[in-house]
């Protein structure tokens, strides 16, 4: 096992699809048999109460990375792709921190705000929807000037697994390049 961690770091507003890009990217490693962990950083910062001084619970989120890495790696993993919101390329000192030797390449998903919307409205409700759609128009503009991403790829009117591909073939991982081509479904 090699000291350096890739690390594909998949980012973008809320309901853009991050997870969900996540998710397919690691289905496609599977099928490659390459060695990796996927981990939602939404997952590890679900903890009330919620800090005053840390709103998105960023600093447990991190501390939970590490922990989490450490046993993802003992038990294999090579690589690590990580769905999470970065609105700084400050924020990417943390991953390092968390992952030792990671070399992070962060890729930005991009939609319309009102296909953002809609992909809200289908999942929340209520109080969280209007939230939620305030949000993703407030990281829309963090994103758009910070230019957080070393890729930004468009997932406007694609299937998750389409920007999946695009994700591996343009991240250049060795021996995942061939995964552009793979099939809908599983061999």
């Amino acid at each position: 096992m090699s000291a350096n961690v890739p690390v594909l770091v998949v980012t973008g507003p809320v309901g853009v699809g991050k997870t969900t890009v996540a998710a397919a990217v690691s289905d496609l490693l599977d099928r490659a048999a390459v060695a990796h962990a996927m981990v939602d950083a939404d997952h590890l910062r679900w903890c009330y109460p919620t800090p005053p001084d840390d709103p998105f619970r960023a600093a447990l989120g991190l501390r939970n990375l590490a922990a989490v890495w450490a046993n993802y790696r003992a038990a294999g993993a090579e690589r690590l792709v990580l769905a999470d919101v970065v609105e700084s390329r400050d924020d990417l000192a943390g991953y390092r921190a968390a992952v030792p030797d990671a070399t992070l390449l962060v890729v930005r998903l991009a939609a319309p705000l009102p296909t953002i919307e809609r992909r809200l409205a289908c999942r929340e409700n209520g109080d969280g929807l209007d939230w939620h759609r305030r949000r993703a128009a407030e990281l829309i503009g963090i994103m758009e000037r910070n230019r957080v991403e070393d890729l930004l790829l468009e997932t406007d009117g694609r299937s998750p697994l389409d920007v999946a591909r695009e994700v591996l073939a343009r991240a250049g991982w060795p021996g995942v390049g061939r995964l552009a081509g793979a099939p809908d479904h599983p061999p």
